[in-house]
This record gives structure tokens, C-alpha cells and sequence, in this order.
């Protein structure tokens, strides 16, 4: 895992296009959560295919303060969690800052101890994501909860019991959160406009795994059991989309050539469709896709929306391809208000782009212009390093750790397929 300071920098050499193959590993999306969610048990869970990442390494951190032993072999992508008869019940803010994926440890704490304190998470700069579903849901689990002082806090003496739960917005980690917390309650719990997401099937099946009794994942009703206990398991963590699909259209944008292991289409399956209407051709393998682009792209509309619709966290990437691409293109951010961070830093790079609330209208240039400039997430960082390969000179990408905390050697991945990148 990535030791970067946070002055770290990818410097990038303009003009190669990207060919080869890539291996996608577990998703980071599923990966942290799946280690929250082992404190459900006590006694030893181990969680495979763990991507090797500074995300990772901080979910292990949080998960010791906690009273739990973590060992991480990387050889493997293994890690096992041993999580003791009564863990911490505080997550403290000097950890939980660095990462949005920490107020998962959140439902399994208050179902298990009866009370749990989680510092209000930090990680990337893309939006207001509250934690209002979160605590509403925890309320009609019987829980007292609310936020103050910087934490919320969650009690619930006598245990928590099953309701029915209505989303206003399918949010991933409210799902998430009231799954793992329902999945000790007494009684049965519903909850309605549920995420849909890869990554909460993902969880489902890991808790089914344990022992606990879940129907509807992956349509927009589960409906949770509690059971009295749940027990240690093993359990292999699914491929990251997200990471497959920013080498899906990093071969787009660069009118390379990427065979990516690991990816599953059927997991992105409207970013494939955007890909092949922007000129790409895409073609499954035995173990993932194939993505060619021979052309400068044609520029292609998109919006973001919940899964199974186009990702909020792939729009970077879709934007910058409209940046080079041939026409014009309007992306909306149906999402996260904060993803057009990145629009200013492309601007910088030469890009024509012009935001208006939650629309980003692009006309394509042929090239872009090496710069200076500053990631603000894990996502447009690697856009931004992308960027850098369809520029002149050197663009130098500041603030480099975001990007390690998401995708496992970046660096060394794009020099084998003919980048010119390094770190400084």
C-alpha cells in the first residue's frame, strides 16, 4: 500500500496511447465495506481479491482501534480480521476524516454493542453527502441517534427492532449502514428504494454468508430477518467496475487498445454502450472485455444517475473523453454537485467547458495542453492523469495520494502499456 506524502505528484508526458492488458482486482467500494461489516461477528472473518491501496490500510487502522487484529497479505490480496467478544465503540475523526467508507463500521457497532460514536467522515471533495438517511434510518431501527460535536452518535439499549424503511434517494451507504444494522434487529425489516449497486449485492451475499437472512438484493426492496448471532466467514470481494471502467474508456480516450481482466460487462453496462457510440469498439473475453478506439471519439450526451444507470464516479472520465472528442456534449451530474471540481482543473489543461448548476456543456479540441494542476478526488485524479496523456509537454498532477487510494500502482500500470508517467 502507498506511503505518499501528500505533496506527492504523477508528472505525465503527453502522446502515447495505451495498449495491453490490465487486471482489474476486488473493488474498493465493496472491500472496505465488507471489512466494517466483519465486526458482525466475532472470531476470525477473511475477506479475498482485497485491492492493495491507502483506503485499505486506513479501514485496517480504524478497524485495530477498535480492538480487532488485521493482517493483510498482499501476495494473496488476502485480509483477515479477528474481531473480539466486545470491540470499541469509537471511531475517532483522525481516521475517519481520510475516508467516507468509515461510517460504515456505523450499523454493525450499534447492532452489536448498543452504542457506537463514528467521527463524521471526511475523503473526497465531490458534494454534501449527509448522513441524514443514515440517521433516520437508525431511528426507525429504535435507536436514538443524532450528530453533535462533530460525531454521531447512535444508542440503543435494548437492541434494535425491525421497521419499515423508506429511502428518499437510493444512497449506497444508507443502504449499507441499515442492512448490517437490521441484520441483528429483532423482527423483520424492510427497506424500500434501496441501492441497487454491485457492491451492496455484494455485502448482501457476505452477511447471507454469515448467517444472516436476506431477500431482494439488487432490486429496489430488501427485506431483512434478524437472526440472534452471525459468524465469521470467507468470502472472495467482487471486481471494481469503476476501476475497470476508467481503463475502459482510458483506451478510448487515448485511441489505444486494453484487454481488462477481471471487468464485467454486465456491471457497466450503460458506460459500454456510451464507449460504442463514441466510436469504441468493445468486445467481451473470457475473463473481462476488450476496449479498441481507432478514432478521434464523436462526443457522446450523459447523465449520471443510481445504478444501474451511468456512474457518478466514471463522469470525469466521460467528460474528459467529450473533451477531445469530435462535436459537442452536455454531461449531468444528477449525483454528487461536487464532480465538476475536476471541470475546473480540465479548463486549465485547455478543454472548453462550461458548467451551469448540475450541466457541463463540452466542445471537443483535438489536443489538450500540459499543466499544472490539483486532484481533488480519487476519480478525477485519474482523470486528470489521463488527461495528461492526450496533452502536449508535461502535465504534473498534484496531490497524487487521492489517486492511491483507489487504484493499486497506478504509476506502473500505464508505464507498462506505454505511458510516459512517474512519481516525484
Amino acid at each position: 500500500m502507498s506511503g505518499t506524502a501528500p505533496n506527492d505528484s504523477f508528472h505525465i508526458e503527453g502522446g502515447a496511447r495505451l495498449i495491453g492488458e490490465v487486471t482489474v482486482t476486488g473493488a474498493k467500494n465493496s472491500a472496505l465495506k465488507l471489512m466494517a461489516a466483519s465486526l458482525l461477528a466475532v472470531g476470525k472473518t477473511t475477506i479475498l481479491n482485497v485491492p492493495d491501496i491507502a483506503d485499505v490500510e486506513i479501514m485496517s487502522e480504524l478497524l485495530t482501534r477498535l480492538g480487532c487484529t488485521v493482517e493483510f497479505e498482499r501476495t494473496t490480496h488476502a485480509v483477515t480480521i479477528d474481531v473480539p467478544e466486545v470491540p470499541g465503540s469509537r471511531a475517532d475523526y483522525d481516521l475517519v476524516r481520510k475516508m467516507r467508507a468509515s461510517i460504515n463500521v456505523l450499523g454493525p457497532l450499534v447492532t452489536r454493542l448498543g452504542h457506537a460514536e463514528v467521527a463524521l467522515p471526511g475523503g473526497d471533495a465531490i458534494g454534501s453527502r449527509g448522513l441524514d438517511f443514515h440517521i433516520q434510518g437508525l431511528r426507525d431501527l429504535g435507536a436514538e441517534a443524532h450528530s453533535e460535536h462533530g460525531y454521531v452518535i447512535a444508542i440503543a439499549p435494548n437492541g434494535l427492532r425491525g421497521a419499515d424503511i423508506t429511502l428518499d434517494f437510493p444512497s449506497v451507504g444508507a443502504t449499507e449502514n441499515l442492512m448490517t444494522a437490521a441484520v441483528l434487529a429483532e423482527g423483520i425489516t424492510t427497506i424500500d428504494n434501496a441501492a441497487r449497486e454491485p457492491d451492496v449485492v455484494d455485502l448482501g451475499e457476505f452477511l447471507v454468508a454469515m448467517g444472516a437472512k436476506i431477500e431482494g438484493l439488487g432490486t429496489p426492496l430488501i427485506t431483512i430477518e434478524g437472526v440472534k448471532k452471525l459468524n465469521p466467514t470467507t468470502h472472495a470481494t467482487l471486481c471494481d467496475r469503476i476501476v475497470a471502467g476508467t481503463w475502459a474508456f482510458a483506451a478510448a480516450i487515448t485511441q489505444g487498445d486494453l484487454t481488462i481482466h477481471g471487468a464485467r460487462a454486465e456491471h457497466m453496462e450503460i458506460p459500454l454502450e456510451k464507449l460504442v457510440a463514441a466510436g469504441a469498439v468493445v468486445t467481451t473475453t473470457a475473463d473481462g472485455i476488450r476496449v479498441r478506439m481507432d478514432q478521434r471519439p464523436q462526443a457522446v450526451d450523459v447523465a449520471t444517475l443510481p445504478y444501474p444507470g451511468f456512474p457518478t464516479d466514471l463522469q470525469p472520465l466521460i467528460i474528459l473523453l467529450n473533451a477531445i472528442a469530435k462535436g459537442t456534449s452536455m454531461v449531468t451530474e444528477n449525483v454528487f454537485e461536487g464532480r465538476f471540481m475536476f471541470v475546473n482543473e480540465l479548463v486549465r489543461l485547455g478543454a472548453q467547458i462550461k458548467v451551469d448548476g448540475h450541466h457541463a456543456a463540452i466542445t471537443g479540441v483535438e489536443k489538450l495542453s500540459g499543466a499544472p494542476v490539483m486532484a481533488t478526488d480519487i476519480r478525477a485524479g485519474a482523470g486528470l492523469v489521463l488527461a495528461g496523456l492526450v496533452s502536449d509537454g508535461e502535465t504534473i498532477v498534484e496531490a497524487g495520494y487521492h489517486i492511491d487510494r483507489g487504484y493499486p500502482g497506478f504509476a506502473h500500470t500505464l508505464a507498462d502499456l506505454g505511458a510516459k508517467v512517474w512519481r516525484e
